[in-house]
């Protein structure tokens, strides 16, 4: 008979792999039919020299289903997400349908000309473009001594 070394974290260790296993299972990015409640579009930002781009991956989301404003200094963005495919054939019919919203919201940074945000969507790539105050720079002005 051998003796087996008690290790007080080996059941700990099974049931982390068994949760593991499980997140991996439904994995809400890679299994999305699944997750009818959610709905997380991968977002990019990006400075440029002139604005602050946001591109919003919206496949399948229509335009109308889409709100963006600001308040406070705070960009807003919901939306909704709704499909229903339905097949009908002879001796067999099938719908499935999905629902799923989001929000995001983004921190406005001093700078910024909050007047003229333009939003376009196309492809479903939404693209919102925050363009940066124009800065006067002030030419240098000698004064006479009198």
């Amino acid at each position: 008979m051998s003796l087996i070394r008690y290790d007080p974290f080996r059941e700990l260790r099974t049931l982390t792999r068994g949760f593991n296993s499980l997140n991996e299972l439904f994995d809400a990015q890679q299994f999305p039919e699944l997750n009818l409640s959610a709905f997380a579009p991968h977002i990019n930002t990006r400075e440029g020299k002139f604005a602050y781009h946001i591109d919003v991956d919206l496949p399948g989301v229509n335009k109308d289903n889409v709100d963006i404003h600001i308040e406070e200094g705070v960009l807003h963005i919901f939306g909704e997400r709704k499909t229903k495919e339905e097949t009908k054939q002879e001796d067999y019919y099938k719908i499935e349908s999905s629902f799923g919203r989001f929000e995001r919201r983004f921190t406005l940074p001093a700078g910024v000309d909050s007047e003229n945000i333009h939003a376009e969507c196309a492809d479903g790539v939404l693209e919102i473009t925050v363009p940066k105050l124009t800065k006067k720079t002030e030419q240098m002005k000698k004064i006479e001594i009198s």
